[in-house]
């Protein structure tokens, strides 16, 4: 009986100090496990937070990076662009320049052919000749001595200034007959006298070339031709060598 209750004691005694082996090993899973429990997640937030701030700055970085390349890219192709409109710009001012140049030179030369043609002298009729030269004397002329030269002209041949000029008589003009008197641009005189027909009126401007009347044997002729006669001043007695005068100005007498 009394082993038997030792026994019991015994055994009572030991479930009594597993229950407070099992209850210190509660409170110290409690303490220790549960707190470890809890203090891991803590613990490896705490262990993982630099990795995952450090992933984030090298995304950032590389983000970084990326956006800046992409800009300095932009930047570029807008800089080349703007180097290209330039150049093409540029190369539109000098090819416009060149063609004012080009136009400018073009209308020099045509001023230029232009004055010429105003300015260039030609015979008073076309492919014609001197048949009686200047100062030939005799009984025709009341001054005794020819004052101009004698083209051969028949009737109604054309009869043109010889250069460039301003009518400043035009009609009858006694031994002369009909006759046209040209003032010319370098401020002498030309005459053209025996016309059968006169083709423009005092006042009006000629250029060389243009048809002033047509010859004849009007006035004081012997047969039809034209009497031509350069001067330095409108009036009679003026008269200078009229084939000297026409080679002055380039004209093959």
């Amino acid at each position: 009986m009394a082993f038997t209750r030792a026994t019991g004691k015994h055994r009572a005694r030991n479930r009594r100090i597993r229950r407070g082996v099992s209850i210190a090993g509660v409170a110290t899973l409690t303490a220790g496990g549960a707190i470890g429990t809890l203090a891991s997640p803590a613990l490896a937030a705490d262990t993982d937070a630099p990795s995952a701030r450090l992933t984030g700055l090298a995304q950032a970085i590389a983000i970084d990076h990326s956006l800046a390349g992409a800009i300095d890219d932009q930047a570029e192709a807008q800089r080349a662009a703007a180097e290209r409109a330039a150049a093409m710009a540029r190369a539109e001012r000098m090819a416009e320049a060149r063609a004012k140049e080009v136009r400018a030179a073009e209308e020099r030369a045509a001023r230029a052919a232009e004055r010429k043609r105003l300015n260039a002298f030609r015979l008073p009729v076309a492919g014609s000749y001197v048949t009686t030269g200047y100062r030939s004397g005799g009984s025709l002329w009341s001054s005794g001595s020819h004052s101009g030269v004698d083209f051969r002209a028949a009737s109604g041949t054309p009869v043109v200034a010889v250069g460039a000029g301003t009518v400043v008589e035009a009609g009858w003009a006694g031994s002369y007959g009909y006759n046209v008197v040209l003032r010319m641009n370098d401020g002498t005189y030309t005459q053209y006298g025996h016309l059968s027909s006169i083709g423009v009126s005092a006042g009006r401007s000629v250029t060389a070339g243009l048809r002033i009347g047509l010859s004849g044997a009007t006035g004081n002729a012997t047969g039809p031709h034209l009497h031509f006669e350069a001067r330095t001043g409108p009036d009679y007695g003026s008269d200078i060598d009229p084939v000297a005068y026409l080679r002055t100005h380039g004209v093959n007498v």
